[in-house]
C-alpha cells in the first residue's frame, strides 16, 4: 500500500479521512503534530495555513509514495496556488471531502484541484464512506519495483519513477 500524505486547511476532514481509511468510528480528534501512521501522514492545518510552516510540507512530502491535497466541498476559499505542485516529487492527487454538505460546491472545489495539478480526484464522504473504497483502490495499486539500471535511465532521461517505464537502449 502507498503511504499517503494529507495536507489542507483546518477542518477539511484529513484525520477523518484517516478514520476512515483505517475501518474507524469517526471521533473529532484536533490534529497537534504530523501523525505519521504506518500508511498515512496526518498534517495540522495550520501547516498549509501559514507560510512559517508551509515548508514543513515540503519536509514530510519525501516521506510518503503519494501527495493529496484535502478540501472540503464547502470550502470558502483555496489556500493552494495554480502550479504548486512544482515542489512536490511525488504524485499529487485531490480529495474533495463533505460532498453531502448542504453548500457544497464540488465543480468549484474540483476545479480548484485541477488548477494546482492533481493527477486524480476522489470525492469521498467520511461518514458513509462513500468514495473511500476509490481512495483504496488507489492506493493499493503499488508503484512499479525498479531496478538500479531502470531507475538511473529514467534519472537521465529527466523521469519520476512513477512515470510509465520508457524503453531503454540496446546496450553498448
Amino acid at each position: 500500500m502507498k503511504k499517503l500524505f494529507l495536507m489542507g486547511r483546518s477542518e477539511a476532514g484529513k484525520t477523518s479521512l484517516t478514520q476512515a481509511l483505517k475501518g474507524e468510528a469517526l471521533h473529532y480528534e484536533k490534529t497537534q503534530y504530523v501523525n505519521t501512521a504506518t500508511d498515512t501522514i496526518d498534517s495540522p492545518g495550520e501547516y498549509a495555513e501559514s507560510k512559517h510552516f508551509s515548508v514543513g510540507l515540503a519536509c514530510f512530502s519525501f516521506e510518503a509514495d503519494v501527495i493529496a491535497v484535502v478540501q472540503a466541498a464547502d470550502e470558502p476559499f483555496n489556500l493552494f496556488s495554480p502550479g504548486c505542485h512544482a515542489f512536490i516529487q511525488r504524485p499529487l492527487i485531490g480529495v474533495i471531502t463533505k460532498i453531502d454538505s448542504p453548500h457544497a460546491n464540488i465543480p468549484m472545489v474540483k476545479q480548484w484541484l485541477i488548477n494546482i495539478g492533481c493527477e486524480q480526484i476522489f470525492l469521498v464522504n467520511n461518514k458513509t464512506r462513500e468514495g473511500i473504497d476509490a481512495l483504496l483502490d488507489y492506493l493499493r495499486d503499488d508503484l512499479p519495483v525498479l531496478t538500479l539500471e531502470q531507475a538511473k535511465h529514467m534519472q537521465r532521461m529527466g523521469l519520476n519513477e512513477w512515470d510509465p517505464l520508457p524503453a531503454q537502449p540496446p546496450s553498448c
